[in-house]
Parts: C-alpha cells; structure tokens; sequence
C-alpha cells in the first residue's frame, strides 16, 4: 500500500499569517491610515483560512505545537475580520466600552502567545524570535486600548518586526527544502535561556 507524503503546512501558515499581519500593522504602526478596509479579506482568507488550514495539515503530521499555533491564528484572523465587519455593518456595538473589549481580547492573545513562546525554545531560533516579537506586539497592542495609543503605535512597528520574521522562516523552510540544503538558516538548536 502506498502512502502520500503530505507536505510541510508550516511556510504555508507562516506566510499567511506574516502578510496579513504585515499589512495591518502599517496601519497600527500609524504608517497608513486610508483603505484600512482592505486588510479584512485577507484576515478572513490569507490569514484566517489558509493558516487554519494548515494548522489542520499539521495534526496530519503529527506536529502539536504547529497544528496548535496554525488553527489558533488562522482562528483569530477570522474572528478579527468577523468582529470588523461586523462593527462596521452595524451587526454588533461594542459601546462605550469598545476599547477595553478589545484590549482585553489583545491580551488574552498576549497570554497564550506567550506560552507559546515558551515551547519554541525546544525548536529554532527563527521561530522563538516570531513568538518573541508577537506577544511583545500583542502586549502592547493591548495596552494600546487600555492605556494609550502610543504603545498602539509601538505594537504596529513591532508588528511589522514579526511579519518580516515569519517571511523569512517561510521563505527558509520553502528554500532549503525545493534545495535539499540549508540555503537560509533557522538555527535549529535548543534555545536554553
């Protein structure tokens, strides 16, 4: 009987999620204003379903941490493109407590980020950077709401930070895998800190 080697997922949900979070990060960072809406589609589809998908593609192969990351933000970008065009059509009203609702959210996100960080330092420095960098982002995404908009604003440029280092690791683990030799490392060692 013949089995099907299935493809690593990983590249595929690190680009999805390093493109959609790029772009609106541009906008968090204050870098952009106009055409915010744009990022939506891409949350909802780029971001949100290609990464959930791969985040299913990763239980397949047996990988807990991916297939746990992957559905886990593909999941948010849903929710983040739902709950914008949802306030937007007027489906749903935060209120008065608009800003805390979603500082809240941030930091939820925050929390399990960080734990997730935590279980990078048994895999490569690529990815505990990654990890590193979008708890940081989402911590001050958070405080962005619940304090001030300046640690907003810092969110966004370390958003963009953490964007491009997903690129890279996607960009990595594509390359040195059509090479079958490591072009662009990932330092695979244990990160013992």
């Amino acid at each position: 009987m013949t089995t099907n080697k299935i493809a690593n997922p990983a590249p595929l949900g690190l680009a999805g999620f390093a493109l959609t979070t790029f772009v609106l990060s541009f906008y968090n960072a204050g870098i952009l204003s106009g055409g915010k809406a744009i990022v939506f589609p891409l949350a909802l589809f780029y971001g949100g379903l290609a990464q959930f998908m791969a985040g299913m593609w990763e239980f397949k192969t047996g990988n807990t941490f991916g297939a746990t990351a992957f559905t886990s933000y593909g999941a948010w970008w849903m929710f983040f493109a739902l709950l914008e065009y949802s306030t937007a059509l007027g489906w749903i009203d935060l209120g008065a407590n608009a800003a805390t609702s979603i500082g809240l959210v941030l930091t939820a996100w925050g929390i399990f980020t960080f734990y997730m960080w935590l279980g990078t330092f048994k895999l490569n420095r690529a990815l505990w950077l990654i990890f590193l960098t979008l708890w940081i982002t989402f911590f001050l995404l958070a405080l962005g709401d619940l304090v001030a908009p300046k640690f907003g604003t810092l969110g966004g440029y370390m958003g963009i930070i953490c964007a491009l280092m997903a690129w890279y690791t996607s960009a990595a683990e594509v390359i040195n895998d059509v090479s079958n030799e490591t072009v662009l490392p990932l330092d695979e060692k244990d990160i013992s800190v």
